[in-house]
């Protein structure tokens, strides 16, 4: 087992980490205001009091806060969360009220609120391509090559040649379809459709239970059937393929993502496993350590969880933003503010809820909890 990593470099390796993501993030809000004509006031990277800054030449303050775990940009005439006009807006003089964002059609607000999460997926895509191009991609087929004795393979009848179809229905093109199928799904009762000889069946079988502990020390919890594949199949792939494989891997991270999130609300899957800034912090030190290749893939994970978070639509994020302006298209009118204001309260509100609880689970995860228990034990 490799020892962890100690805090500086998690520190470290967390800034190296999110801190550019933030930049990109709030980046492609900043150009894309700017390609609206719309008056950036602060472009800050962290939350808090200014640490250092400057202003440019269009007057634009770009700044650091003192607490990096996020970052903002206010653009001219943002002075309330809902972004609605308000008596401070309609006083402003009509060439300043011009360059404010609710001054902009409904098309351009919510371009400006989509380009944040876009850059975000942009930025995986094309660090997913290059792994894809400098590796290739895995084509091994879903053919049983071993069965473990035992295992919910072995006593579901997999054989060695079964050619796997689908597992409740969904489609299988690789063994690693089956992998990433199993190991979110731990202890579920699944079905799989097997060919055997030109012969078509199903078989039910029962996803194993496995508690793995990796070279850090962290345990995890996974589903495993007990079954091997053949010899692997790796493709190249071609520099003009590489973005189309690139896509397809982050539309399955985002599907993955989603199927977790629903286990997690349907209390199949604890809530324990949901981790926030000090838990990212110490993977980020152990992804690290493990070399620049593997940091590297952990940045593309926290860009694609970075764009896909801030499209859901909770108010406070973009997602609750781009889901009003849908309503208003619908309606042809904004929501009244008084309703938006509320129910970005009830946002703000869900948002520090969850942020307690993944800070409960960070501090658990780095052994706080424990290290109390035998302090007063």
């Amino acid at each position: 087992m490799i020892q962890s990593p100690g805090v500086l470099m998690a520190v470290l390796a967390f800034l190296c980490a999110i801190g550019p993501l933030v930049f990109i993030h709030e980046m492609g809000h900043y150009l894309a205001g700017r390609l609206f004509g719309v008056k950036a006031e602060a472009f800050s990277i962290g939350f808090g009091r200014e640490i250092a800054g400057i202003t440019d030449s269009r007057g634009t303050r770009w700044k650091f806060g003192w607490l990096p775990l996020g970052g903002y940009v206010r653009f001219a005439g943002d002075m309330n969360p809902a972004s609605q006009p308000d008596a401070a807006w309609l006083a402003l003089p009509a060439a300043e009220r011009a360059l404010t964002f609710q001054a902009k059609p409904l098309w351009q607000r919510a371009i400006i609120v989509a380009a944040g999460p876009a850059i975000n997926l942009i930025l995986a895509v094309l660090i997913l391509a290059g792994f894809a191009h400098h590796y290739g991609v895995d084509r091994t087929p879903a053919v049983v090559g071993t069965v473990i004795a035992g295992a919910p393979g072995a006593k579901a009848g997999l054989q060695p040649g079964d050619r796997i179809l689908s597992i409740d229905g969904r489609a299988i093109q690789t063994f690693t379809d089956v992998a990433r199928y199993a190991l979110i799904r731990p202890g579920e009762q699944v079905t799989l459709r097997v060919v055997r000889g030109g012969t078509t069946f199903d078989r039910p079988l029962a996803i194993g239970v496995v508690h793995q502990r990796d070279r850090f020390g962290n345990e995890y919890r996974i589903g495993r059937i007990g079954i091997g594949s053949g010899d692997p199949v790796l493709a190249p792939v071609g520099l003009a393929e590489a973005p189309a494989a690139g896509v397809r891997m982050t539309v399955d991270i985002i599907s993955g993502t989603l199927e977790t999130l629903g286990q997690i609300i349907s209390g199949r899957r604890s809530i324990d496993e949901l981790g926030g800034p000090i838990r990212i912090a110490k993977i980020s030190g152990e992804q690290m350590a493990l070399g620049v290749s593997a940091f590297v893939w952990l940045v593309a994970m926290l860009s694609i969880n970075l764009g896909f978070i801030n499209l859901l639509p909770v108010p406070m994020l973009d997602g609750g933003h781009l889901f009003f302006y849908a309503i208003e298209a619908i309606r042809r009118r904004p929501l009244e503010p008084r309703v938006q204001e509320w129910a970005f309260r009830g946002g703000l509100a869900a948002v520090l809820a969850l942020m307690l609880i993944v800070t409960f689970n960070d501090l658990s995860a780095v052994g706080l909890w424990q290290r109390l228990a035998g302090l007063i034990g």
